[in-house]
């Protein structure tokens, strides 16, 4: 359901529109990963209540997770993608180092009028994401607003390492945030971070501090490394520490919370946020037992999932926190103003965001294929006339893209939008043989099989 439109002079809130999320097909259990590192799945559950996670395949990467996560919130919300002013992507594992993948979706997508940035904050980063979604929205700076968590970590985990390759999984979640008139949406948020501990969860590798090079690559400085039992210590005390600081800064109090949305890292971290808050351990919404940590991917899913079950309904009050590396932390109080269960969109409606998406990546060609012809073609230096001879013919083409588009613009956006960038996806290795191939398992798959590694040192996890 579409936001009210606001009057200029009239308040403005920002409220969740729109949600989606998609996860990889594969399923590696933990009785998978006891055969290529030392551990069990009793050890697994008991130290971090984890049972299954999803490994993306060599076909999927961050965008095209991110971009079915998008299309299906759009879908909800009711939003074209040309009506999106902005698209933020928080990710660690980006599907380049630039350009952001926050460009990428927003040209698959066709959010031709949008601009687009990453944001890297860690697990924290979907909180950070929405806190500025919601500033950009209540000033006035924008209507709508898509806001993306989605992770590959899988390809930066070190898949002989058990204190980390247990822990993580791949996803996407994704929102959108509308004005709208009623008070409603969120509330307030506070962020935080304490780079004195960025040391404990890193990549040392593949910066500018330790550029890519056989040394590191030999080192493994190219994976994930993680001080679980600091980080676990962090998690405990900080967790609740943000959860209670947004509510007083909502103005409420702990008992008016009707639901807790926590970053999905360690069902312990969650207990332990548990008993220091002192509420009800059904007020908290866990499926780390599904998914694993998908680090900014996890309040997302948690949040689809929490609505497909009934867990929340129209007047509720929520709060989301999420902590990662950095260290960061960061917490959203969120009034849902949205009533659940919400109306299906009709299938037309998703056909009509697909179809959008169709003929954006047809104009995105269009415009790859010009660059291409001028600069084999004439260069900076052209011959004048074949360059109006190519520039006529490419005039041509993009006048029937557009007039294909026309109708999807004036009618449903009603706004002349801005050409989009260009930007494709790139195909990128999965997880290592023994989970690809022969290893991991689609549902109903069969399970992995894989050759023993040594065992590593365990902590505890995060």
């Amino acid at each position: 359901m579409a936001a009210r439109k606001v009057s200029p002079r009239g308040p403005r809130y920002a409220q969740i529109t729109g949600w989606g999320m998609a996860v990889p097909e594969k399923v590696v259990t933990n009785d998978d990963l006891a055969k290529i590192v030392e551990t069990s799945d009793e050890w697994i559950t008991s130290h971090t209540g984890i049972k299954q996670r999803r490994i993306a395949d060599g076909r999927e990467t961050t965008l095209t997770l991110a971009v079915r996560a998008a299309q299906e919130a759009l879908a909800v919300a009711g939003v074209m993608p040309g009506q999106l002013d902005l698209v933020i992507v928080a990710t660690v594992t980006p599907e380049y180092l630039f350009p952001s993948t926050a460009s990428l979706v927003q040209d698959r997508i066709g959010a031709v009028a949008a601009g687009a940035f990453d944001l890297s904050a860690g697990c924290s980063g979907f909180i950070y994401a929405l806190s500025m979604a919601a500033d950009a929205v209540r000033s006035g700076h924008a209507d709508h607003v898509l806001v993306i968590g989605a992770e590959t970590l899988s390809r930066i985990v070190d898949w002989k390492d058990r204190n980390t390759c247990v822990l993580f999984g791949d996803g996407a979640g994704a929102v959108v945030v509308s004005a709208c008139a009623e008070q409603c949406g969120i509330m307030a948020s506070v962020l935080g971070s304490d780079g004195s501990g960025g040391d404990l969860l890193i990549v040392p590798g593949g910066g500018s501090r330790n550029p890519l090079s056989r040394e590191l690559l030999e080192r493994g400085d190219q994976f994930a490394k993680m001080n679980g039992r600091e980080v676990y210590r962090f998690a405990t005390t900080i967790m609740p520490r943000a959860t209670a600081a947004v509510v007083q800064k909502a103005g409420w109090q702990l008992e008016d919370v009707a639901l807790v949305i926590p970053h999905q890292a360690n069902v312990r971290i969650i207990d332990a946020a548990i008993k220091r808050l002192g509420l009800p351990a059904d007020r908290f919404f866990v499926n780390i037992d599904r998914y694993g940590n998908t680090s900014s991917a996890s309040i997302p899913i948690a949040l689809c999932e929490a609505i497909a079950a009934g867990r929340i309904n129209a007047g509720d009050r929520l709060v989301m926190v999420g902590f990662g590396a950095g260290l960061t932390w960061a917490a959203v109080a969120l009034e849902w103003g949205i009533p659940e269960p919400a109306r299906p969109r009709p299938l037309f409606f998703r056909w009509l965001v697909r179809a959008w998406s169709f003929l954006a990546d047809l104009r995105s060609r269009l415009r790859r294929v010009e660059r291409r012809t001028y600069d084999r073609v004439l260069g900076p230096k052209g011959t004048e006339g074949l360059r109006e001879e190519v520039e006529e013919q490419t005039g041509r083409l993009r006048e029937e893209v557009q007039e294909q588009t026309g109708w999807l613009r004036e009618r449903l956006v009603g706004r002349r939008p801005a050409p989009p960038t260009a930007g494709s996806p790139d195909s990128r290795p999965s997880a290592p043989q023994e989970l690809g191939g022969a290893g991991g398992r689609t549902e109903g798959g069969d399970k992995a099989a894989g050759p023993q590694d040594p065992p590593s040192s365990s902590g505890d996890a995060h």
